[in-house]
């Protein structure tokens, strides 16, 4: 569009992001008119949050509506968690409401008087017709978007349902605080969300899993008995008053997600383009701040189709970010009944922490004394002891801090006879020399043809296992009160295989081995070989395998000893529906597929020293439809447990090559949160963890009791060790060896 030029807008639904959208394109010059099919007055909902970012892009753009919007708001600091009676109440937190009919008043205004086109109670026409009849069309139509619907061949939407049942509904007063309180009923647990939007009255929702829902008879309620049993539920919360609806009804959640937002000259805005769920109170601000992005597009760029890729290219990952963070937080009150047996504040901090936007050391700014509360329960010694940094004993061992280095394949074994030698020397040295209370070996094979590649090291020749004493010598020599645990494992059907730079999972090209699984079923059809269903002697020989790696281990001066039952490899083979396909005992139900696990944990515990703990990685899913449920990862956790496993390492993936992961920051947390949460036995999380914060955040809400870092410590070796200087801790858990002493403070940068 040449600079200057106007164009005809037309805006399909006068929700707060439509009208918004609709009143700064107007400003810009701009004929724009927007089709509501519902009269003016009516609304949805009650009252509507916006966060001080939201209102400080509204400000800069358009100085008359946040002046409007600015005199409305009702503003509050603190949020308070009711926990089974007891109340406790963080500060600094910093919210703003008003009324939802109020903001849409003061957006008509704002519409009428810069001239846009407001067609009430007129549904509008089909994107097709507006598309050939204006230059730029904004579908801001919602959740349940005809224009998503009738262009989804282009835009390829993703509509995915939560678990729970909620209903918006509020009460005639304003609530001191933002309020989050559970009930625990005969049914199961029930939850409230409420918060003030203006002097006398508050938005409340309730919500609940679908199955207390139904157990409850709310499906079989109208809105007025849904709103009074919800008041009875809830009568102390809200002082005996009652509660109201608004053509309320139960919903569950759907998260709205597009391949595409734009279609020609037709763009999606808000809930049509993306949801995000309630409880991180999201849907007006994501709609206002597409509306600000979409303008300032528009302005910016030459043409239609120029400013629809700049607004989609700019709103993309903000969105993204959130939609995790809120898919984070529904999952958290989807599993809420796991948490209400925590203690009250750590109840509370996990609460607070669900979505892992608010951390440990955020919370700490805002409400210092709260979260120095939480430490103290959770057990640091004192106030300058950062959670992370708290010692855990497991059996006769006592780790100093809370960070392990994970196992990583180094694949570094020279001349294909799994011997470790001075990389393995130094890069585990180097590790144990950085501050961590854990360090983990790569997997470690049982046998020749229990190796991944050519490069991976093993215990089972006497050279291995000195070369490995000659290691761990060095470690507790050199780092004195550092762990260093071996992880024992077998490749089963990925072995064989190239080194990880020469081609990921591809076959050697010569040289290669038979490999062996549960079923004759290869990693990758038509690329990987296709492994040999192991018979019953072959099961005796792979449990002593294992038995005789674990003596040579202890032998070597190991402090702990993991068994590796995740990532697809052999054991983790048999656990997986997927990969086990066997009609014996060893296959079937999960019982079944447990057994031959189950039978080398045996063996191993029992010739592994019985003051030397032991672990379990597994994969918690398999990121892959007929795969390890949820379920299922605790009932194999309970397994291993209930057999003497001292910590469960929780993992996920890497069982079939058509997994689809669900990336993000710390995204295999709730996994081992879950088995945590469910079984009381201490869990080692995973999973792009990646700093300090993160640790101590995943520690004080209960959902690890040790952390498992990877890629970090491949970046800096000392990542524990300037953690602790990061957050000023000079104490025991996170000495610095005396050669480094000098390089405890981080330098000086520049002339600075």
């Amino acid at each position: 569009m040449p600079a200057g030029s106007a164009l005809r807008v037309a805006v399909v639904g006068g929700g707060p992001g439509g009208l918004y959208a609709a009143a700064l394109l107007a400003r810009q010059g701009h004929t724009v008119e927007v089709w509501e099919r519902n009269a003016p007055d009516d609304t949805f909902g009650f009252g509507v949050v916006l966060s001080d970012e939201t209102l400080g892009g509204i400000e800069q753009a358009d100085t008359a509506v946040y002046a409007a919007l600015g005199a409305e708001f009702v503003r509050w600091d603190d949020i308070d968690i009711v926990h089974r009676g007891r109340l406790l109440t963080s500060g600094g937190h910093g919210f703003a409401a008003l009324g939802r009919r109020r903001l849409l008043e003061i957006l008509h205004e704002r519409c009428a008087g810069l001239g846009v086109g407001l067609r009430f109670r007129t549904p509008a026409p089909a994107a097709a017709v507006l598309a050939a009849s204006y230059d730029l069309v904004v579908a801001a139509d919602g959740v349940h978007s005809a224009t998503r619907q009738s262009g989804a061949a282009h835009f390829r939407p993703t509509l995915t349902s939560g678990h729970c049942r909620y209903i918006w509904l509020a009460a005639d007063f304003a609530f001191d605080a933002f309020r989050f309180e559970i009930a625990e009923t005969e049914h199961g647990v029930m939850q409230l969300h409420a918060y003030p939007y203006s002097a006398d009255a508050s938005t409340v929702i309730v919500e609940m899993h679908e199955t207390v829902w139904r157990a409850a008879g709310f499906d079989m309620c109208d809105e007025a008995e849904s709103a009074a049993r919800c008041a009875k539920i809830f009568g102390e919360a809200l002082r005996g008053r009652p509660l109201h609806g608004n053509r309320s009804a139960w919903t569950e959640f759907r998260t709205v997600a597009n391949e595409r937002w734009s279609h020609g000259n037709v763009v999606l805005l808000g809930d049509a383009a993306h949801t995000a769920h309630f409880s991180i109170g999201s849907g007006t601000k994501l709609a206002v701040e597409d509306a600000l992005a979409l303008a300032e597009a528009v302005a910016a760029e030459p043409d239609v189709p120029a400013a629809l890729a700049a607004y989609e290219a700019a709103r993309r990952p903000a969105v993204a970010s959130t939609q995790r963070a809120a898919a984070a937080s529904m999952r958290w009150f989807e599993e809420i009944a796991g948490y209400v047996d925590q203690p009250a504040r750590q109840f509370a901090f996990n609460l607070l922490t669900r979505s892992r936007r608010v951390t440990h050391d955020n919370l700490r700014l805002r409400d210092e004394r709260f979260t120095r509360a939480v430490e103290r329960d959770f057990g640091c010694p004192d106030e300058h002891t950062p959670p992370m940094f708290t010692p855990l004993k497991l059996r006769g061992l006592t780790l100093r801090n809370r960070v392990v280095v994970s196992p990583m394949d180094m694949y570094c074994a020279q001349g294909g006879d799994g011997v470790p030698g001075d990389f393995h020397l130094v890069h585990l040295g180097a590790r144990a020399l950085g501050g961590a209370a854990l360090v983990m070996t790569e997997m470690v094979c049982v046998s020749p043809e229990g190796r991944i590649t050519p490069g991976c090291t093993g215990l089972y020749t006497s050279e291995q296992a000195a070369a490995w004493t000659r290691i761990a010598d060095f470690v507790h020599t050199s780092a004195p009160g550092t762990a260093l645990g071996v992880q024992l494992g077998h490749s089963g059907r990925k072995g064989s295989t190239r080194r990880m730079w020469e081609g990921m999972d591809d076959p050697l090209p010569e040289g290669n081995w038979p490999v062996v699984a549960p079923s004759e079923l290869p990693y990758r059809p038509g690329v990987s070989a296709v492994p040999r269903a192991l018979t019953a002697a072959d099961l005796a020989s792979i449990r002593s395998d294992f038995a005789a790696a674990a003596v040579r281990a202890a032998g070597c001066g190991f402090d702990l000893l993991e068994l590796h039952c995740a990532h697809g490899y052999l054991l983790s083979g048999f656990l997986s529906p997927l990969t086990n396909h066997r009609t014996d005992a060893y296959g079937g139900p999960l019982e079944n597929r447990l057994r031959f696990p189950l039978e080398v944990f045996d063996a191993v515990r029992a010739v592994w020293p019985a003051d030397r703990p032991m672990t379990v990685r597994i994969s918690a899913t398999d990121w892959a439809p007929g795969g390890t449920s949820a379920q299922d990862a605790v009932d194999i956790a309970a397994a291993f447990a209930a057999h003497g496993a001292d910590a469960i390492d929780v993992s996920t993936g890497q069982v079939v090559a058509e997994e689809r992961p669900e990336y993000g920051r710390s995204y295999q947390t709730p996994y081992a949160d879950r088995i945590r949460n469910a079984l009381g036995v201490p869990v080692i999380a995973v999973g792009a963890i990646s700093s300090w914060d993160d640790v101590n955040s995943l520690l004080l809400a209960g959902r690890a009791d040790l952390c498992a870092v990877g890629r970090p410590h491949l970046y800096d070796p000392h990542w524990t060790l300037h953690a602790a200087a990061d957050q000023s801790y000079e104490g025991p858990a996170a000495p610095w060896p005396a050669p480094y002493r000098a390089g405890s403070r981080k330098p000086p940068a520049g002339r600075g």
